[in-house]
């Protein structure tokens, strides 16, 4: 058969690309292996886990957080598959490649092959789990996030490597469950992507709840062969052992670009990510890469907006590239983290001369009045331009707010217009204003 637009893969990359493609007037398909709606929608962003059980006392039920995380992507799987068949997307079971002459090959369920083509062929393949030598895994005793969602009980204790948002997520839900969680980082602060003040209070959070945090170690082996894991762990103090129930594998993701006909065509890649120009044009005419497998951070909605750019593009529109500098991050612990721009050691290191202004949720009424005050807002300006360098927060709905700075930095607001912008009041949100008086010696409420 023959499209106009065909997309590898459905995730938020590409079920968006195919929708906006058709949107556009193209013939469009979309070709995907697994559940529609990528790993994000199924395995990542949406599911969300909570079950209690009270029988006599309080405890949490772990097939009950199960049946509802898979519930909750089956919803919105379904909800997906609804948008493309409403804007007219075919959708392609199987697994796609490309072959030498441009043209998608597809081998469904039962090794069966078909040839479609296409005048424009968008990779959006995602990723996966990555995997270290020391931590192979089984799917038993080293786990990595897939099987975390659907345990079918919780264990006693877990060992969990590598802190960022998958690692952080996971050992703060399980430690809150009641497990036994030990979190390991090779780098000195857990969350290392995020401004140093916001780490540490993320640290004390997480101890406070009775969570081991080691920093600066390394999980150098892991003997599986007894009851309990045993994990050989490097720290800066010397080599120390501790016995887990499960191991955690979250050190990060690896690109779906093996097997996927990239050497047929000759497209080019750098660090196992496609090149491509801000179009998401590859160096083959006609092929074009979004999502996790190009540069940029590995984010749904980094993706999203990749798609319709490169779409948009295409199809002979006039679009604005994206801007990888304004790129939001967000982690649902509790503090939640939320995250934009330069953290003040990445602004001060790229040479600027910054304001630094930072208001704690022990001044909030609305945090005070809700009961936890846990956190704060900070935020760097450039102290020659007024450019709103970063905001970082941590604290309870914090990822509801850094949309805000997304858009203020977005339309160039600098921070004398954050301070005499009027927001209300009692909110969590007014921390924002607060912060940025903060940094201009203004502000009255701290």
């Amino acid at each position: 058969m023959k499209y106009d637009v065909i997309v590898i893969g459905s995730g938020p990359g590409g079920y968006v690309a195919a929708i906006r493609a058709s949107q556009l007037g193209k013939k469009t398909a979309v070709v995907e292996k697994a559940e529609v709606g990528g790993i994000c929608l199924n395995w990542g962003c949406i599911p969300t886990n909570y079950g209690i059980k009270v029988e006599g006392e309080v405890k949490p039920d772990m097939e009950a957080v199960v049946a509802r995380s898979r519930g909750v992507a089956d919803t919105m799987s379904k909800g997906v598959q609804y948008l493309l068949k409403k804007n007219n997307v075919d959708v392609i079971a199987g697994y796609g490649k490309l072959t030498a002459d441009k043209q998608v090959e597809v081998t469904d369920a039962e090794g069966n092959k078909t040839l479609y083509e296409a005048d424009h062929i968008i990779l959006a393949t995602g990723s996966r789990v990555r995997e270290l030598p020391a931590l192979p895994i089984d799917g038993k005793k080293i786990i990595g996030y897939r099987q975390a969602l659907v345990l079918d009980k919780l264990p006693e204790s877990m060992v969990v490597v590598g802190s960022g948002a998958i690692g952080s997520e996971f050992a703060f839900f399980f430690t809150s469950m009641g497990v036994k969680v030990t979190l390991v980082e090779f780098l000195p602060n857990v969350v290392p992507n995020e401004d140093e003040e916001v780490s540490k209070q993320v640290e004390r959070a997480f101890k406070k709840l009775k969570m081991t945090v080691m920093t600066e170690a390394s999980v150098t082996h892991v003997d599986t062969t007894g009851e309990k894991c045993v994990c050989t762990i490097a720290t800066k103090k010397g080599e120390k052992t501790v016995e887990a129930d499960i191991v955690l594998s979250a050190v990060g993701v690896q690109t779906n670009i093996d097997n996927l006909g990239l050497e047929e065509l000759g497209i080019t890649t750098e660090r196992g990510k496609v090149n491509v120009d801000e179009w998401y044009r590859t160096n083959v005419p006609g092929i074009y890469a979004i999502g996790d497998i190009v540069h940029g951070p590995a984010l749904a909605h980094k993706a999203d907006h990749e798609a319709t750019i490169c779409v948009e593009k295409l199809c002979g529109l006039d679009p604005k590239p994206l801007n990888y500098a304004n790129i939001p991050g967000c982690t649902y612990t509790t503090p939640e983290i939320a995250s934009v721009g330069l953290s003040e050691a990445k602004a001060i290191a790229a040479g600027y001369e910054v304001k630094i202004g930072k208001f704690p949720f022990t001044a909030s009424g609305k945090a005070t009045a809700a009961g936890n005050r846990d956190g704060f807002i900070k935020v760097v300006f450039d102290a020659k331009t007024g450019d709103w360098l970063g905001c970082h927060m941590v604290g309870d709905n914090v990822t509801e707010m850094v949309a805000a700075a997304v858009l203020c930095r977005e339309l160039g607001a600098k921070g004398e217009d954050i301070i005499h912008a009027v927001f209300p009041h009692p909110t969590m949100s007014e921390g924002i204003m607060e912060a940025a008086a903060a940094a201009y010696n203004e502000c009255v409420h701290l």
